[in-house]
């Protein structure tokens, strides 16, 4: 079970988070976000990035551009596309950089939309509808994953605290790939708590 723990934003809390064992780090670069990355207070520092734990950096109906330019400003190993963006601009993109596309999911016809986007090469994310481009903090209900028969292995992100550790485990669905962390290990937006983090960890690897 792969770990990706989204929306860090203070390089402190970064260095702190690159002492666990998680595979995946989720920047957002999109304005709306409370855990935005604000340019001013942020130093793209090589020191605090571990070879071990790879970047995504996070966009919401980004241009080609400036997800290029963050790309490279920021080091990131992978992209994250969380809005409406196209199958064709993912392909684009897709050419020179792993891809993880988010998908709104509420009820099991939701999953129909990704079948226009299989082939990528990267992950899918299901995330719970809202409004807003994720970040609710809510969960859907697990249970329709069952609808997914796509290829693409998947993240499952929306509202996991660290009390569903077991609910995790009894998910037996072949293409669960990993699970996205955020706002219910957090102090603040953007300010992950590490203790809280690394006893999830534990307890879901049985360690």
């Amino acid at each position: 079970m792969k770990i990706k723990v989204c929306g860090m934003k203070y390089p402190e809390n970064i260095k702190e988070l690159n002492k666990l064992p998680i595979d995946y780090m989720g920047m957002i670069f999109y304005p709306k976000s409370p855990r935005y990355i604000d340019n001013q207070e942020w130093q793209a520092e090589a020191n605090i990035h571990s070879s071990n734990i790879k970047r995504v950096g996070v966009f919401v109906n980004s241009t080609e551009a400036y997800i290029v330019e963050m790309i490279d400003k920021y080091k990131l190993d992978l992209i994250q596309l969380h809005g409406n963006e196209s199958p064709d601009f993912c392909a684009e993109l897709n050419e020179f950089i792993p891809i993880i596309k988010a998908f709104s999911i509420s009820e099991s016809s939701d999953f129909e939309q990704t079948k226009a986007y299989e082939g990528l090469r990267g992950y899918f994310l299901f995330d719970t509808k809202t409004p807003q481009y994720g970040g609710s903090g809510k969960k859907f209900d697990w249970a329709i994953l069952d609808a997914y028969d796509g290829d693409t292995p998947f993240f499952l992100s929306g509202g996991i605290s660290a009390e569903d550790v077991e609910p995790i485990k009894a998910i037996k669905h072949p293409r669960l790939y990993g699970v996205d962390l955020n706002s219910k290990f957090e102090t603040e937006p953007g300010l992950k708590d590490i203790q809280l983090l690394d006893q999830f960890i534990k307890q879901l690897r049985n360690e």
